[in-house]
């Protein structure tokens, strides 16, 4: 098997070029700085692990590669190393929380266990020194320990306890490296030490220590370890004082002595320094702290003081690793390391090999450095945000990346070679969005603080005096096609417009003017260029619903025109938009919303000309891109780049409502904040937010093209998106409904001879909606049918009359709600729309019920209000061969107060007035 064949390094010789997915994950620039850090190799190969959002990153420092241990869902809570560094534990924070144990020297998952915490994730983990047993603590208010034999398919733990909440939040635990069958955790005030057997287990909770137990103030915990004399554990605390607990209490006599390590009391606090101790492990004969100065202390069994470390500039130490391997030791001792010529014989051999093992050192502030103990060179390996990740931009025409952050970072990446290339830190302001303009020359940045920055390219050097025309954080910005604009969006609903202009033989920036175009958050701007020249024109999408397009040369200094303002959508929230490409004779402009549908709108009246299903991967989509084009054989062939809440995904144009032609994976799991590509679509680009971290992800194309070919042509896609498929009883109720409409439009009681036919007219679309279960408002449905009506009226001047089953099944699937009826959304119209009664229920009032109905929204007359409800209440008055609309409505709304109760509730309108099935 591969891991029975695994050597250290083998990973890094498998072929990742033949991967089968339409996008595949090649590097991860940032990584989760709250967890540490640990060395793999050391030496010829300097190779680390640590964690990036949801994925393991296996970094050759030295070789410039990365593997990706990739099979979490959720964000990576916690993970633990084994003592050969070969088995790597790792779990997530999620609703389906997974445990991995990984064979680092393959990358193969060697074992996964599912539902370890049911309800909870996992909050603490650490392997034994032997690497047979797992330890974890859930998350929950109620903790839970539990311990595994990993090397076992048991699905359930060995054994496992409740921890009452007065012990605390207990963050940390670690085994006794000479027993497996103790290990200690603790909280920030509480210690707990544990011994397990197969058929029992018990824990002992140290004493809580106050101010007086030792006249001295004790701080918060940190972390604990055994002592490797076997009989005492040692915990740092935020004073910088070790506390010392034994199993042996010299003021009790030996008969009252307990059995270890149930008997472990705190015999004593040392004070080691001022400073907060943060790290604390046992190595060989040696203890090793790290604080929040960034100092690393090394101290023998007695805790006599040793060797210190302290790079330049570090933060607070968040973990240290050591390598595996020793260096050859030096002919002459370091300053640094002579005082461990001073320990007792016994130990000054162990002592020595300790201080003859390099090791990395991370800080909380993302910083990760190599110490070489025969040095006093510390390496800085990593400097990542260490905070949240915002912003990335591509350049149009080089493969560099920028990288904007909340700490002020913006650094710039070689993305080829993946080499940094330079960087800028802006103190005190946080960057919000990025983008180059169109010929490479300008990186414009926008910052929370309402700033915008025009900066050089290449230097990061600002090109002109920083802007402050915004109220809030600039949330997006744009350059246009020709370079000569620049348009930001704030979070106060404004859009500001820069121009580049002529000044005194220069040409310089200057800001032109702003408007409060919208009265909700601003989605996107967008550059264009006019149909009939080759001006710029520029958009903003609103989530008040409204597309607004701006007359840039009719604008003056401090008056920003509008040409034109339209409502895009009428109950959904538009997400997003892009320029679509040029497939047909129509321009269009593509946008998304949070109903998972992508509409095409001219690009001159913004009338919407169709309607198409967009992917369904558990969020709506958040950004678009249309990915430059990289096949020179087809230039018509196009695809979608996209991100969702926390996935990646890419999609063949044209969109049709086809799900095969569309694939996403999991990117940022506590959320995407910004997407790129790069200018030959060859990559792209995510940036996680909160995560801190940026992934490059290489496309794919052959591979989504075969995903979509094996999904069927023409109408199997479609038929397989409804209810039974192509052979199911849905499909044979819409065939009845659709000949039925035939009849009806050729007369149901005719004696002439019938045309057989495969299309019903449009004006019987509204019919044969309602009937198979859609009911789309009265402006759905006029867009339904003047989608099929001018379909071809663009290439053939003509409209289109009539609709046959296979496009009718079409324009079904794309218009019906993507997830179905929502009882959800019916309640939280009665939360907005209703009030509280008596019991405490939402409800509405019958009276207001029915105003609603005829004054707001798509208004309903009383003729047709009164036909509805008898007409759903089943009393429906005889008409004896009479119209519907000559129904008298008083005798219907007698009827609706018997039949209506006073006050009514979701559930209530559900089931008894629409007759809907609910749960």
């Amino acid at each position: 098997s591969q891991v029975w064949e695994a050597t250290p390094g083998m990973l890094f010789q498998k072929d990742r070029d033949s991967s089968p997915h339409p996008l595949n994950l090649s590097w991860v620039f940032g990584y989760n700085s709250s967890l540490a850090v640990h060395s793999l190799m050391d030496g010829e190969d300097q190779v680390l692990l640590y964690v990036s959002s949801h994925t393991v990153v296996i970094h050759d420092v030295l070789g410039n590669r990365q593997y990706h241990l990739q099979g979490h869902a959720n964000v990576i809570s916690c993970l633990c190393v084994s003592e050969d560094k070969r088995w790597v534990a790792t779990a997530d924070r999620g609703p389906d929380a997974l445990i991995i144990i990984w064979d680092s020297f393959s990358g193969v998952p060697v074992r996964t266990i599912f539902e370890s915490h049911p309800g909870d994730w996992v909050c603490a983990i650490a392997i034994s020194h032997d690497a047979k047993y797992l330890v974890t603590i859930s998350a929950g208010a109620v903790q839970r320990v539990c311990v595994w034999r990993w090397t076992l398919p048991a699905e359930k733990p060995l054994c496992s306890t409740e921890l009452r909440p007065e012990f605390g939040y207990q963050d940390y635990v670690i085994f006794n490296p000479q027993d497996p069958h103790e290990f200690v955790s603790n909280s920030k005030t509480q210690v707990i030490f544990y011994l397990w057997v197969t058929t029992a287990r018990d824990e002992h909770v140290a004493s809580p220590l106050s101010p007086q137990t030792f006249k001295s103030v004790v701080g918060k915990f940190s972390q604990s370890v055994f002592h490797f004399n076997n009989s005492q554990a040692l915990t740092g605390t935020s004073t910088g004082k070790l506390v010392v607990w034994d199993a042996v209490d010299p003021r009790r006599p030996p008969e009252e002595q307990q059995v270890r390590p149930l008997g472990m009391i705190a015999t004593k606090i040392v004070p080691m320094q001022k400073e907060s101790l943060t790290v604390l492990q046992v190595l060989d004969s040696c203890i090793v702290t790290g604080d929040v100065k960034g100092h690393v202390k090394f101290y023998d069994g007695k805790l006599r003081f040793l060797s210190l470390y302290s790079p330049s500039k570090a933060g607070p130490i968040r973990s240290l690793s050591f390598s595996t391997t020793l260096r050859d030791p030096p002919d002459a001792s370091p300053a640094t390391s002579q005082p461990f010529l001073t320990s007792e014989s016994d130990s000054s051999n162990s002592v020595s090999l300790t201080l003859n093992r390099n090791f990395i050192l991370s800080t909380s502030d993302a910083t990760v450095f190599h110490v070489a103990t025969d040095s006093t060179d510390y390496e800085k390996v990593l400097e990542e945000a260490k905070q949240a990740v915002s912003a990335v931009a591509c350049h149009p025409q080089e493969t560099l990346v920028a990288v904007g952050s909340h700490c002020g970072l913006l650094k710039v990446w070689d993305y080829q070679h993946t080499q940094y290339l330079a960087s800028r830190i802006f103190p005190k302001t946080s960057i919000q969005c990025l983008s180059y303009d169109p010929k490479g020359h300008f990186l414009a940045a926008g910052f929370t603080d309402g700033s915008v920055h025009v900066l050089d390219a290449i230097s990061l050097q600002s090109s002109c005096q920083e802007f402050q025309f915004s109220q809030g954080a600039v949330t997006c910005i744009s350059f246009s096609h020709n370079s000569e604009y620049l348009a930001t969006a704030d979070e106060k609903y404004s859009v500001t417009v820069y121009k580049r202009v002529l000044h005194n033989g220069h040409r310089c920036w200057e800001h032109l003017a702003g408007l409060d175009s919208h009265y909700k958050p601003i989605r996107s701007i967008l550059f264009g260029v006019q149909s009939d020249g080759n001006k710029p024109r520029l958009l903003s999408l609103g989530e008040d619903r409204q597309l607004v397009e701006y007359d840039l040369s009719s604008s003056i200094k401090d008056h920003l025109v509008v040409t034109q303002r339209v409502q895009v959508e009428q109950s959904a929230v538009p997400l997003c938009l892009a320029w679509y490409p040029q497939l047909s004779t129509e321009a269009f402009i593509l946008t998304a919303n949070n109903c998972y549908k992508m509409k095409l709108l001219h690009t001159t009246t913004k009338m919407c000309r169709k309607t198409l299903l967009g992917p369904t991967y558990g969020s709506p989509l958040e950004k678009i891109q249309i990915l430059p084009t990289t096949s020179p054989a087809d230039p018509k062939q196009h695809y979608l780049v996209y991100i969702t809440k926390d996935k990646v995904g890419l999609q063949i144009l044209p969109v049709d409502g086809n799900p095969h032609k569309s694939s996403a994976f999991i990117c940022h799991p506590d959320g995407a904040s910004d997407l790129s590509s790069s200018y030959d679509g060859r990559y792209v680009f995510t940036a996680g937010g909160n995560d801190c971290t940026v992934m490059k992800w290489k496309v794919n194309l052959t591979a989504l093209d075969a995903a979509a070919f094996l999904g069927g042509e023409d109408m199997i896609p479609f038929y397989n998106l409804l209810d039974g498929g192509r052979e199911g009883e849905f499909f044979r109720e819409l065939e009845d409904y659709f000949y039925y409409a035939q009849l009806l439009s050729q007369g149901v009681e005719t004696l002439e001879d019938r045309q057989v036919s495969t299309h019903i007219p449009l004006e019987q679309i509204p019919s044969v909606m309602r009937a198979i279960g859609f009911y789309p408002s009265e402006e759905e449905m006029e867009e339904m049918i003047n989608e099929v009506k001018f379909s071809k009226y663009a290439d053939a001047g003509e409209e289109v009359t009539e609709i046959n089953l296979e496009d009718f099944i079409k324009l079904y699937i794309n218009h019906r709600p993507a997830l179905g009826l929502s009882m959800k959304s019916l309640q939280g119209a009665f939360r907005v729309l209703g009030y509280d009664n008596e019991k405490g229920d939402k409800v509405i009032d019958r009276a207001d019920l029915l105003s609603l109905l005829q004054c707001r929204g798509e208004q309903m007359t009383e003729d047709e209000l009164a036909l509805c409800l008898t007409t759903l209440l089943g009393r429906c008055p005889e008409t004896g061969g009479s119209e519907p609309d000559t129904y008298d409505p008083s005798g219907a709304a007698a009827l609706t107060e018997e039949e209506i109760p006073a006050e009514i509730t979701a559930e209530i309108f559900a089931a008894d007035i629409l007759g809907l099935p609910i749960a």
